[in-house]
């Protein structure tokens, strides 16, 4: 057996769910464990079938259907970010579980690349079918049955958690999501890398606070760090980046914008739009403001939308929030930038 279809099968072993440990007077649910033995099986016959070299037409349109144990963030259709990470092998497996009842929560993988912490949570409740929970008085889907949850690294309670369904394929998985602020000025410590945090989830109807401890590593392939100074200028104003760090999972741009009618109500209302190179709206996640003369300072964070070769900076005024799908009237004419971005395989 060659080294490479070795390690294959080493990855695939690595990755399986191991056997959950049960309590006394309980056995198993055995078709659980047949589905399990049987992908294994699959995973077998088409490593053998590859290191013969022998491998006919029928077959080999077989082996393409046998699904292939990886990274479930590569699965994530709606943030690009996540699943380029799952893609790339920048997410760490994790075995990390309590149970409460006949509760259980496990977190089994995460990804972290210094701005955004994030985790997938599987659920496994005797009322939980098809990421439909019954709270006891109606069925919520999975996600509208959070009733709280806070994430602490240092003791220190971090803001801006997010979490959502990990999609129609994983019903009772979901996708939690910190993004740690560049400066916290509110810690007296720096978050170190690797870290771990404790993260308390309150699920509706279990008079029960599940304890977690997330542990985090920081991913450092690939990752952009530039100080542009770029700017430009117009009889509306101007544009400053003076910070670009663009990760496989997350974009940070520092920017400064100065008004020509250094109205601060305008300004309050005004940030940045970012484009990849395809055209694609960077998806607005975070960020803090800072007033400076005539201007502000916004450190802001947005999704990586995939490996790009330059960014297009937009001021816009918003309407609702700085998240939002910018329509053409509400950019700041004569203010948009380019900031060309170094091959990330050269990183």
């Amino acid at each position: 057996m060659s080294l490479l279809v070795r390690s294959r099968l080493d990855e695939t072993y690595a990755s399986l769910p191991e056997r959950p440990c049960l309590p006394k007077g309980r056995a198993p649910r055995p078709r659980l464990w047949k589905t399990a033995s049987v992908a294994a099986a699959a995973i077998l016959l088409g490593a053998t079938v590859f290191a013969s070299g022998f491998i006919s037409p029928a077959m080999a349109k077989s082996l393409k259907q046998i699904p292939v144990v990886g990274s479930l963030f590569s699965s994530i259709e709606a943030d690009l970010g996540l699943r380029a990470a799952g893609e790339q092998g920048l997410t760490a497996k994790v075995n990390a579980g309590i149970s409460y009842q006949d509760v259980k929560l496990d977190v089994t993988e995460t990804v972290y690349d210094g701005t955004r912490a994030v985790f997938l949570l599987r659920v496994t409740a005797p009322n939980l079918k098809e990421g439909m929970f019954d709270t006891g008085e109606e069925a919520v889907k999975l996600s509208n049955a959070i009733d709280s949850v806070v994430f602490k690294v240092n003791g220190q309670v971090k803001e801006g958690v997010n979490y959502a369904s990990a999609g129609a394929a994983n019903p009772n998985v979901l996708v939690f999501e910190n993004v740690l602020p560049a400066v916290d000025r509110n810690a007296t410590t720096t978050i170190p890398d690797p870290f771990h945090a404790e993260v308390l989830v309150k699920l509706a109807g279990i008079d029960h606070e599940f304890t977690l401890d997330v542990p985090f590593h920081k991913t450092t392939k690939g990752i952009v760090n530039l100080k542009p100074n770029a700017s430009r200028s117009s009889d509306q104003g101007s544009l400053t980046v003076s910070e670009v760090n663009v990760t496989p999972v997350t974009t940070r741009l520092v920017t400064t914008i100065k008004l020509a009618d250094q109205a601060s109500e305008r300004l309050s209302h005004t940030r940045v739009a970012v484009y990849d190179d395809q055209g694609r709206q960077l998806p607005a996640l975070n960020g803090e403001g800072t007033f400076v003369e005539n201007g502000i300072t916004f450190d802001g964070r947005y999704a990586t939308t995939g490996k790009t070769k330059y960014l297009i900076i937009k001021p816009f005024e918003y309407e609702d929030d700085f998240s939002e799908k910018v329509r053409e009237d509400q950019f700041i004419e004569g203010l948009e930038l380019k900031i060309d971005l170094p091959s990330q395989s050269e990183q």
